[in-house]
């Protein structure tokens, strides 16, 4: 099998195994389901977090206003009755105004929180060093258990215009937000691989031969944003050993330069005859003037 290093820009995201007679396009949408995955886990993530600390999304024409502004336009939150979190809800108003401020207790916010640390962790870029390779069924995995601490606390489901419940439909509006700009649909996908763009309708072993133990760093790309920056002859980590072990050389060098240092040889104590000198009175001669 074949592993790749899937990166965007220089920052690693995920390893993945295919193999050598794969496909650019079957491969493209491998990766792009996977990334994608990714990114919709982190979103429903931030937003389960908000859920445990402040309960549901108010209506869209109620977010953003103040209580006298609610109070004046007499607009009414419908589902704040029917989508209850188990065993009652704590009061946490929200000052951004995009929820209502029914909180789950803590014994239910805890659920929601081990299982967001516990599905973050499944598709983290931290299995890439471990040399674990993500799959789709690994991320639909963590959708899953998101799912199901999300009904476990709130049994009467979500609102419909709930963010978290759109992210499980595949309804989310991403549009003017951050987050749509990480997004890369499957059409506008480029894979890049040692300077040069894997094409359309070409296999994977028309780049890298038929070897099926090699190891790419692969980086994607949107269409239309050029050839990513090439990945450096060597890494961080082997410039700084590098450094390290030219460093303990020049060490090293000092050392024997001192220990072959032969100066000594004039002192009194290193010479040879100096007890013979002795014993003819001949020690303490000096030549010259007085």
């Amino acid at each position: 099998m074949v592993q790749l290093h899937v990166k965007r820009g220089d920052e690693s995201q995920f390893l993945v195994r295919t193999c050598g007679d794969t496909s650019v396009d079957a491969l493209i949408q491998q990766i792009t389901e996977i990334y994608n995955g990714r990114l919709r886990v982190g979103r429903i993530s931030s937003e389960i977090t908000e859920l445990s600390e402040h309960g549901i999304a108010l209506p869209p024409n109620m977010q953003g206003l103040t209580e006298e502004q609610i109070m004046e336009l007499k607009l009414r939150d419908e589902w704040e009755e029917k989508c209850v979190p188990s065993g009652g809800p704590v009061l946490k108003k929200d000052e951004m105004g995009r929820r209502n401020g029914h909180a789950p207790n803590d014994k239910m916010k805890e659920v929601l929180m081990k299982t967001v640390e516990a599905a973050k962790a499944l598709v983290s870029k931290k299995q890439a060093e471990a040399n674990v390779c993500l799959t789709m069924e690994m991320v639909k995995e963590a959708l899953d258990q998101l799912r199901g601490a999300v009904m476990i606390v709130y049994p009467m489901g979500l609102p419909p215009h709930d963010p978290i419940k759109m992210e499980f439909e595949h309804r989310e509006d991403l549009s003017g937000t951050q987050a749509s700009l990480e997004v890369i649909t499957e059409d506008e996908c480029q894979l890049w691989w040692a300077g040069q763009q894997l094409q359309r309708g070409k296999k994977l072993q028309d780049y890298i031969g038929k070897n099926e133990k090699t190891k790419l760093v692969v980086k994607i790309q949107k269409k239309g944003q050029g050839a990513p920056a090439r990945e450096p002859l060597i890494t961080d980590d082997q410039q700084k050993q590098m450094m390290l072990q030219h460093y303990r050389r020049q060490e090293e060098l000092k050392k024997l330069e001192e220990a072959n240092d032969d100066s000594h040889l004039d002192s009194a104590w290193a010479d040879r005859q100096s007890l013979k000198k002795q014993f003819q009175g001949l020690s303490n001669i000096k030549w010259g003037p007085r």
